[in-house]
């Protein structure tokens, strides 16, 4: 059976790369956008998550007319209403640094008790018409009062994770990947992935009678 080629919504190589691990053996071919020459930047303009997901999947899907994976994540802190939330990349500014973003969240957490967070990762699989796959994962924590560690990215060093006795930037990226959010959700996909080729299959044959018929369509989920 002919593999479906898949493109990864990041320039990010390692990434891809970890996509690419985790569906070996599928038939299956991991592209991402690098793979492509230069291309638009999709708008993160949604107001979750999931939209955000599905606007990077679908606009990459549409511009290079294959299926598309995207994920979108950050970081929710009970104590300040959710915040970060969508905005955690941005969530100092625009052009933000990473220490930037901590900084800010340990100065908004100062003196605060209640410092329960969890990290968010929503995956988005669409194809060109429109429809698509959602799978979302999560993962409980705290905030520390201090930056502690050397690994990882993000808020990565303030995320303290309970049952290791870590922050995330304490651990080696083999136990990140075991509990957090991303690899949870990533596992999830694996899981059923026979599954979902069936449904790429079947989505892509529609797609091709549609233009055989000279129909265009942009169908939503």
């Amino acid at each position: 059976m002919e593999p479906i080629t898949l493109v990864i919504a990041t320039r990010n190589r390692a990434k891809s790369s970890e996509i690419r691990t985790l569906l070996h053996g599928f038939p299956v071919e991991i592209k991402d956008v690098a793979d492509f020459g230069p291309i638009p930047e999709p708008r993160e303009d949604g107001q979750t998550f999931e939209e955000n997901a599905y606007k990077k999947a679908l606009f990459t899907a549409r511009v290079l007319g294959l299926p598309a994976l995207a994920d979108d994540s950050g970081l929710e802190v009970e104590a300040l209403g959710g915040a970060p939330g969508v905005r955690s990349a941005r969530y100092a500014g625009d052009q933000a640094t990473d220490e930037d973003n901590n900084r800010k969240l340990l100065q908004a957490m100062k003196g605060q008790t209640h410092r329960k967070a969890r990290f968010v990762c929503v995956l988005s699989l669409a194809v060109p018409t429109g429809p698509a796959l959602t799978y979302e994962a999560t993962c409980e924590g705290e905030i520390t009062t201090e930056p502690r560690g050397r690994f990882g990215f993000g808020y990565d060093p303030v995320f303290y994770y309970p049952s290791a006795g870590k922050t995330f930037a304490e651990m080696t990226p083999e136990e990140k990947a075991a509990v957090s959010h991303r690899g949870r959700a990533l596992r999830e996909l694996r899981d059923e992935f026979d599954k979902v080729l069936v449904w790429l299959r079947q989505r892509l044959a529609e797609e091709k009678r549609l233009l055989s018929e000279g129909i265009c369509m942009h169908e939503h989920p």
